[in-house]
């Protein structure tokens, strides 16, 4: 499974030299371009996202002025006020009260509606302290910190209620349709009855939209779920009028870079699409809108032009090394939903294994890897600890390389080890004790491994590239060191039988004092995994795909062998019920809150607790 976290990009900060030099620009002929880059809900609120920082450091080192709102956050922060709660329960009492105007059949659960109403003046009430426990070191405390957790999550239940069926959370947003359905989109936007974002970005956002008058606005869309909320503020900005050009870009539209021609309705809420690394086509993209340019020469677009649906040349990959530090300078910092600050950083683009037949790295073109070199990468780290006093630093990489592990730990250890860290990190025979040692020293206090799986016929069919001796010793050594281990598996790669089900399942618990958390889930058919793009290869006898669902990212198939799709999910559903009970699971989460539990316990003197085992039960080797 890949990192929650997804790609950005980085590199230089005020005095500090780092590798690479960048490309000379020629003077800029016109007007100073605007741009204002928006990032939509839903993601989880712990920590800002690459995405817009990335850019704003390139476009800004390219002269270019740039507003970046983090409208993830700021959704959260405003919804989770008194004010905000207590007019929610109202809306609830006149929509589905006891002489609420709305039919039954549609509304919510009438249970979900009496808690609501009952609940829901008190829960106002304490909300605001909630986040404020969220966001201090109280989170820390089992009991206080699982209490102040549970108001914010009631508390966006009761947000949501009004737009039923559609129900966001912390860690994911479930609109009213499928939101890979342009059909659904294009009514979704404007839907005042099932669209929680409308009424806010009118109130938080539109009215600085107008007062900037961009030239562009682009927005950024890592996730399917970030589809409707993130095309609710594209047509915001048409119905005011705006004559702003309106992009959008991220992962997800990279990977429907070939289904949004098909669909030039889609058209009527954006201009154009940028599609793979898009610091330097925002860059013409911004110049050709401001001066009058031709959209046809910028490279990774997807545009309109009168009735047509035009997609320019791919350039070739951008280089991390050529990629300014990533700027939170405007970010509200200090609004996040964490205890503590932490930031994300890449060390490289690309994965450097980049062959496993579940993952869609590169999304279906030719794999492109570049890495900091570890003096760089820990450039960067300190800059970022003394502008904005950040003591944590989650790298969001698919996967760090062994090198900038063994480089970085020294670099930092030197240094005084002033930030703790971690990421994503494959199970590879180099990994040994002495490394995993060095790394603490250096401030690593938590990694994630891709286990996928734990069978040696499934990950030799999967093209993990991973063994299972490896395994079992990195994992033993490395919580041996005092690293959290934080591991991904999941159920139902194609060919995959009960009896390969339950060698995971074995090997999970045979290395139960090892593991402090996972996540798990069930195998999705990604659009340019592998599996995808090469079914028969992979026991896949057939993809199935929806007609209404013209854009996909998630198929459902029929295998040849091994566990079917409902079988994997009842499976996982199996494993999932017979976990231990912890009681304070708001520590697990996200992989940021998990990071910065397990940075916390050290500096008490505490073990990091083992997932597998039963709190008050004894570990045994």
């Amino acid at each position: 499974m890949k990192c929650e976290t997804v790609n950005g990009n980085h590199q230089t900060n005020g005095n500090i030299t780092l590798e690479g030099l960048m490309p000379s620009r020629s003077p800029r002929q016109g007007p100073t371009p605007k741009v204002m880059l928006l990032f939509p809900p839903n993601w989880t609120p712990t920590m800002p996202h690459l995405a817009l920082p990335t850019l704003t450091a390139w476009l800004r080192q390219e002269g270019i002025a740039v507003i970046q709102r983090d409208l993830n956050v700021e959704v959260f922060d405003y919804i989770l006020t008194r004010d905000f709660i207590e007019e929610s329960v109202e809306r609830v009492r006149t929509a589905f009260g006891p002489r609420g105007r709305a039919l039954r059949r549609a509304g919510p659960p009438p249970e979900m509606v009496r808690w609501a109403l009952a609940t829901g003046p008190r829960l106002a009430r304490q909300v605001e302290k909630a986040k404020d426990v969220l966001r201090s070191d109280a989170f820390f405390d089992g009991p206080i910190g699982l209490r102040n957790f549970q108001i914010v999550t009631q508390c966006l239940e009761i947000a949501s209620l009004p737009f039923h069926p559609a129900s966001l959370h912390l860690q994911s947003f479930e609109a009213a349709g499928p939101s890979d359905s342009s059909r659904f989109l294009l009514e979704g936007v404007k839907d005042s009855r099932h669209n929680i974002f409308l009424e806010i970005y009118r109130r938080i956002v539109l009215p600085d939209i107008v007062a900037q008058q961009p030239d562009v606005v682009g927005i950024s869309i890592p996730s399917m779920a970030q589809m409707l909320p993130g095309l609710t503020a594209a047509w915001l900005v048409r119905e005011a009028g705006l004559k702003s050009h309106i992009t959008i870009g991220g992962p997800h539209i990279s990977m429907l870079r070939a289904e949004l021609p098909k669909v030039p309705a889609m058209f009527e809420l954006i201009d154009s699409a940028v599609i793979f690394d898009g610091e330097r086509s925002l860059v013409q993209l911004a110049e050709a809108v401001a001066n009058g340019g031709d959209l046809a020469q910028i490279p990774n677009l997807v545009y309109r032009d009168g009735a047509q649906i035009h997609t320019t040349s791919r350039k070739e990959p951008e280089k991390i090394a050529h990629l300014p530090m990533p700027d939170f300078s405007d970010l509200p910092l200090d609004r996040y939903l964490a205890p503590r600050l932490a930031l994300p950083l890449l060390t490289a683009r690309g994965c450097y294994f980049g062959k496993c037949a579940f993952c869609n790295v590169g999304y279906g073109e030719a794999e492109s890897f570049s890495q900091l070199r570890a003096h760089a990468l820990a450039d960067q780290m300190l800059a970022l600890h003394e502008k904005y006093g950040v003591k944590h630093i989650f790298f969001s990489d698919e996967a760090v390389t062994p090198r900038n592990l063994r480089d970085l730990s020294k670099i930092l250890q030197a240094e005084g080890s002033p930030v703790t860290w971690g990421g994503c990190v494959r199970f590879e025979k180099i990994i040994d004790r002495p490394l995993l040692d060095s790394m603490v020293a250096g401030g690593c206090r938590m990694l994630l491994f891709g286990l996928e799986s734990a069978s040696e016929a499934i990950i030799d069919h999967m093209i993990k590239g991973t063994q299972l001796p490896h395994m079992s010793r990195i994992l033993r050594e490395s919580s041996e060191a005092g690293i959290w281990n934080h591991t991904f598996f999941f159920f139902g790669f194609p060919g995959e039988t009960i009896e390969n089900a339950q060698d995971t399942v074995n090997f999970l618990y045979a290395h139960k004092p090892y593991i402090n958390s996972a996540a798990m889930g069930t195998f999705l058919m990604e659009r340019y995994s592998p599996a995808h793009r090469y079914p028969e290869s992979f026991h896949v006898k057939r993809i199935i795909e929806d007609a209404t669902k013209d854009l996909a990212i998630y198929f459902d198939y029929e295998v040849m062998s091994g566990m079917n799709e409902q079988m994997a999910e009842l499976v996982h559903d199996r494993f999932l019920e017979s976990l231990p009970i912890k009681s304070y699971p708001q520590y697990y989460v996200s992989d940021v809150y998990r990071f910065l539990y397990a940075s916390y316990l050290p500096e008490k003197g505490l073990p990091h607790p083992p997932w597998l085992i039963p709190e008050g039960v004894k570990m045994t080797g």
